[in-house]
């Protein structure tokens, strides 16, 4: 396999100042990750101490192996919200080896909002859960949480129950799933170590119910303590839910443990089968490969040769499609497929030459991990499409998909709200059909406003499409008005059952995930808003 030749000089002018510049970007990335680390501050966590608890942090250190590496999952998650009240969204998820296995870790924060769930916290969970699945590595929750953080729960609760319906998924494939309940697990918390496979509940500690005391009085009139509404002990001696009860918080996780020790499991797939040498050219120098300005290229066989092991790359139609580096190489012994942009797509550039390379390459790397370099660099009046440009191909291409994406949601929408109607005609309340209601009534009369005029908007960009008219714009307008009619489409549509499908293969539930897919189409939301805020000047 051929070994790359670096042409990065380390010594030049362009090169310290890229260095500099990315390691400016690194400085202030490092106090967001000083915040995450700090979890919920001083205050909560010496507070949290004090009542003899550990931190989410400490609790997953104790629980891997001694000195063994933790690779981290989205621990960013949550910067981006502007009141930074939820560090990290509240939850550690990553990899690492308990008792010698590979396992996902998802451990909630306390000190961080009683390790209740966000909408992006929920979203970081679902991933760490389908990395298990794909993967399939045990799965180990320690647990202590309010469920979902009430002032959003419109915007969780729904993709919220999703989490669930993936244990199940993993239990179906007998993938092990384990709950260490180190506190309070109520609502939505209290789900995961009751779909857990194996529970260690924490004596003094851990409690498991719906509603606690407070509601229960408020409810029934009932006065009721922690303990027995739903303790570690009562759990252990009557309901059954957890398997074994701890004496505190390290002997929880020595359980922990020896569960895992005692699963036999064994990584799925081969071991690496090259030599993992280190990169002919030093790892160090990645901070002075990415460009400083936006108008300057990468050269990405640059990175490669930085990256790959000992530097090794065997390219694939190097002449064909220069844009797109194509090829195989290996990581840590492992043999990987890399698909790499390299530089601005020049108009001349038929959109056909790299998706058929790609199409190639897949064919022959379909068993193998796949590298990406985002490295393209698309000028600013380029990104809605300005005839004549870069990208115009592309966006030419986007245009299309984005009103095919249009069309199917349209569909699924209405087949949603004339089935929800049905339903709702058959269910009585108050001396009437319940589609009488005129709450009900007026909100999905709003829902089916809202349809034809996505229906109408979409048909008329298409009929300025066919003319050749550009309709970048008008295609990604109707998109995202589709996409955010799908989501209150769903919403409703699962309300108005009684929120049912959550675990089950109902209809409402297969629609509220199915009509996601076809949001892949020609970007996501935020690229849609990115591409609408540059065209009103923004």
């Amino acid at each position: 396999m051929t070994v790359l030749r670096s042409h990065l000089d380390p010594g030049s002018d362009t090169y310290v100042a890229d260095r500099a510049a990315m390691l400016d970007a690194l400085g202030a990335l490092d106090t967001v990750v000083d915040t995450v680390l700090a979890a919920g501050g001083t205050q909560y966590v010496d507070r949290h101490h004090e009542r003899g608890r550990l931190t989410a942090r400490e609790r997953v250190d104790l629980l891997l192996d001694p000195d063994a590496p933790f690779l981290e999952v989205a621990a960013l998650a949550g910067a981006h919200e502007p009141d930074r009240t939820t560090p990290g969204a509240g939850l550690i998820c990553g990899i690492g080896p308990v008792s010698g296995v590979d396992c996902v870790l998802v451990a909630n924060e306390p000190t961080v909002k009683g390790g209740s769930l966000t909408p992006i916290g929920v979203t970081k969970q679902l991933r760490a859960l389908e990395i298990a699945e794909r993967n399939r590595l045990p799965v180990i929750a320690l647990v202590e949480s309010g469920g979902a953080d009430l002032p959003r729960q419109a915007d969780l609760f729904v993709p919220g129950g999703r989490t669930f319906r993936e244990m199940t998924r993993l239990s179906a494939a007998g993938i092990p799933t384990i709950s260490l309940v180190f506190g309070s697990s109520t609502a939505g918390g209290a789900y995961m170590p009751g779909m857990s496979e194996y529970t260690v509940f924490v004596r003094g500690q851990a409690t498991v119910y719906l509603g606690g005391p407070p509601l229960v009085k408020m409810a029934i009139n009932e006065d009721v303590d922690d303990e027995t509404l739903g303790g570690a002990e009562m759990h252990a001696r009557e309901s059954g839910l957890a398997d074994h009860l701890a004496a505190d918080e390290h002997d929880a996780l020595r359980i922990g443990r020896q569960i895992v020790a005692d699963l036999g499991w064994t990584r799925a797939g081969p071991g690496p089968t090259l030599p993992p040498d280190e990169p002919v050219y030093p790892a160090e120098e990645l901070l002075g490969c990415a460009a400083s300005d936006a108008k300057r290229s990468v050269e990405v066989r640059d990175v490669l040769a930085r990256v790959l092991d000992g530097s090794r790359f065997d390219e694939f139609k190097p002449l064909y499609g220069t844009t797109l580096v194509c090829g195989w190489g290996s990581l840590g012994g492992h043999p990987v497929g890399v698909l790499a942009n390299n530089g601005i797509v020049p108009t001349s550039t038929p959109g056909v030459t790299v998706s058929r390379k790609l199409d190639k390459l897949g064919n022959r790397c379909s068993d193998t991990a796949e590298l990406a370099f985002n490295g393209v660099r698309v000028p600013v009046t380029n990104t809605i499409g300005t005839l004549g440009r870069g990208f115009s191909q592309q966006m030419a291409q986007f245009q299309n998909e984005r009103m095919v994406a249009c069309y199917g949601r349209v569909g699924a929408c209405e087949r949603a709200l004339d089935r929800t109607v049905a339903y709702l005609r058959g269910r009585t309340a108050f001396g009437g059909p319940l589609v009488r209601q005129q709450y009900l009534t007026y909100t999905l009369a709003e829902l089916y406003a809202r349809l034809d005029m996505c229906r109408h908007y979409n048909y008329a960009c298409a009929e300025a499409f066919m003319r050749g008219e550009d309709t970048t714009y008008f295609a990604t307008v109707a998109k995202l008005a589709i996409g955010r009619l799908c989501e209150d489409v769903a919403r409703t549509c699962l309300q108005y059952h009684g929120g049912i499908g959550y675990m089950e293969e109902t209809w409402t539930a297969r629609f509220l995930r199915d009509m996601r897919v076809t949001s892949i189409g020609g970007g996501a939301d935020e690229v849609m808003l990115q591409v609408i805020a540059k065209r009103h000047g923004m």
